[in-house]
């Protein structure tokens, strides 16, 4: 039986949420998670979109990428 473990090198993750702080507070708490697994921030995009009554919604990726 043979076991392979593979380092994930590359790693983009899709955030959204109905307000700025509770987007950064689920993107904050993915990049700790992804610390323990040696991959750190290596771009981030965000935009926020207006819906047809006024509501705005806010998303983020973020590519992780392994640390060297």
């Amino acid at each position: 039986m043979n076991i392979s473990f593979d380092l994930i090198e590359d790693k983009v993750e899709f955030f959204e949420a109905d307000n700025l702080r509770t987007l950064e507070k689920k993107v904050d708490e993915q990049i700790q998670h992804n610390k323990a697994i040696m991959l750190s921030v290596h771009h981030v995009d965000h935009s926020v979109s207006i819906d047809e009554n006024g509501r705005r919604l806010y998303s983020a990726v973020v590519h992780f990428k392994v640390k060297k």
